[in-house]
C-alpha cells in the first residue's frame, strides 16, 4: 500500500522525462548525503524515484537487428 503522503509525489514524478528525473534524483540524494533528514521522508522518496528511473531506463535498439534463430531475413 502505498503511503498516501507519497503517492501524489510519485505520481508528479512519474511524469517527468529520464533526464530531468536522473537529475532531480541526483540532487536529492546529495542533499541527503550532506545534510541528513533535513527533508521528511527523503529515504522513501529517493527510493520511489530510484524505481521510477529503472523503469524508464532504456536502451536504444539497434538499426539492424540479429533475425531469430531459425527465421529468414525478409526485407
Amino acid at each position: 500500500m502505498a503511503n498516501p503522503l507519497l503517492a501524489p509525489l510519485l505520481g508528479w514524478f512519474g511524469k517527468l522525462s529520464f533526464p530531468r528525473l536522473f537529475v532531480l534524483t541526483a540532487v536529492l540524494f546529495m542533499v541527503d548525503l550532506l545534510i541528513p533528514d533535513f527533508i521528511p521522508f527523503v529515504d522513501e522518496i529517493l527510493l520511489g524515484l530510484g524505481t521510477l528511473l529503472l523503469a524508464r531506463w532504456k536502451t536504444t535498439p539497434s538499426a539492424d537487428p540479429q533475425p531469430i534463430e531459425g527465421e529468414s531475413r525478409r526485407p
